[in-house]
């Protein structure tokens, strides 16, 4: 069994890759948060993880991550919502996620601000942004995000933001990949410009398995990966 074929084996590879692309965009690699994807993988493959040392996990469903609490209770693990919410399911991001990567509508924060202050509670959050012209993609116009986020600010204080989230288009050109990581850039640095009031955007949540060297010389500060980790998935993933 060569190194690639164990968990341990192909985070390394992972996490020296991630270095690599810090150097060559000039950065430290400790500027990189590596977010493990555990979408589809059981408990048995978490567990793997967690004796590498990993305690925070991206899930895409909330239905998900309810079932890996009620297994994995008391471990100290945190789950963060990275797939798009339904608004029928604020009730159960609310309670569960340590944060929700995938806000991206007046309804939803509304929802989740509602079900917070039920549970007493506020929560992290990042601004999806939708930087490609794909249907399939989720996340606001970027045009719409000051006036969000200045809403939030407001009306929301349940809500944290932290920063900014993308999916870049599926292409196997990398120019065009690049342009959506740059495109989030742009966009969180001229948000900077209006200091708007209660609302940090010291984080850029973008790069998965397939591209997350390109999003880290585009300033990605978190990389979600997860078959690149945990191994291939028995199902398209379209994340």
């Amino acid at each position: 069994m060569t190194a690639v074929d164990t968990m341990a084996g192909r985070l390394a590879q992972i996490q020296q890759r991630i270095a690599d692309a810090c150097a060559r965009a000039g950065r430290s690699p400790d500027s990189v948060t590596l977010l493990p994807v555990s979408k589809t993988f059981g408990v048995d493959t978490i567990r793997e993880a967690m004796a590498l040392g990993l305690t925070r996990y991206g899930e895409n469903k909330t239905q998900e991550i309810r079932q890996k609490t009620a297994a994995l209770d008391g471990l100290g693990l945190q789950w963060v919502l990275i797939g798009h919410l339904q608004t029928n399911k604020a009730r159960d991001a609310a309670r569960d996620a340590a944060e929700v990567q995938s806000l991206d509508r007046v309804e939803l924060a509304e929802a989740l601000h509602r079900r917070l202050a039920n549970e007493g509670r506020t929560l992290d959050v990042l601004v999806q942004v939708k930087t490609s012209s794909e249907p399939s993609k989720y996340g606001m116009d970027p045009a719409d995000v000051s006036a969000f986020l200045r809403r939030i600010a407001a009306d929301f204080p349940t809500l944290r933001v932290q920063g900014l989230m993308t999916l870049a288009v599926n292409s196997p050109d990398p120019a065009e990949v690049r342009a959506c990581f740059r495109a989030l850039r742009e966009l969180r640095d001229r948000l900077r410009q209006e200091n708007l009031p209660g609302v940090s955007l010291e984080r850029l949540s973008m790069g998965m398995s397939g591209d997350f060297e390109l999003a880290i010389e585009e300033g990605s500060t978190e990389v979600r990966i997860g078959s690149a980790i945990f191994g291939v998935r028995s199902y398209p993933d379209p994340q």
